[in-house]
């Protein structure tokens, strides 16, 4: 998993609460396994009209947050059944990290096992972010996970909780296998343990 340590970029607003899994990534999309290639399908349903065009109107499709990294986002984000594939597309897409004032639970588990870091801020915040993004090209946000830090185009800070373990993991690229691997030499010495029993 690749470690998130801190990241500029053009936010991308999203105005709408109770984003759920289906909106995020839509059920015919759910039949790969691979975590690879799910970005041009993210939003689909916003993103693409009938005949398989863009819509201008939606907000990935607009010149100044194609290559947004970072999502600002209505309450209740990742609402809905607990599709992984949900952190798989905005990753996919480019998304790292997404900030709203409230999440599903599965969802924000999901973001950091996938090096995706959701950030809760206060509907106050999350108004001033949405002003900063409205902003377009003319405004970048830049996420400081060592200092738990959002920093704004105008010099303005906001600051956020998260878990040590989960900023642990993020900072370090620690998914569970991961982590599962940084006990691997325990592991094989107790492996030896028991064939040197089962030997005896």
């Amino acid at each position: 998993m690749q470690p998130f340590t801190s990241l500029t970029s053009t936010p991308a607003p999203l105005k709408v609460i109770n984003v759920d899994t289906d909106m995020i990534i839509p059920k015919q999309y759910l039949k790969t396994i691979k975590r690879t290639g799910l970005g041009t399908a993210l939003f689909s349903e916003m993103r693409y009209r009938e005949d398989g065009s863009e819509n201008p109107d939606f907000v990935l499709n607009q010149p100044a947050y194609r290559k947004s990294q970072i999502l600002v986002a209505g309450d209740n984000f990742g609402c809905g059944s607990s599709r992984e594939h949900a952190p798989w597309a905005l990753l996919d897409f480019g998304i790292r990290c997404v900030i709203s004032t409230s999440f599903a639970d599965i969802f924000y588990n999901n973001c950091f096992k996938n090096g995706i870091l959701p950030i809760i801020v206060s509907q106050e915040e999350l108004e001033k972010l949405f002003d900063d993004a409205d902003r377009g090209s003319n405004a970048t946000l830049t996420v400081d996970l060592e200092n738990q830090t959002i920093k704004g185009p105008d010099g303005g800070e906001i600051r956020f909780e998260i878990d040590p373990f989960r900023k642990h993991c993020l900072l370090n690229g620690l998914d569970d296998i991961g982590l599962t691997l940084e006990k691997a030499p325990k592991i094989e010495a107790y492996e030896e343990k028991l064939k040197a029993r089962a030997w005896a």
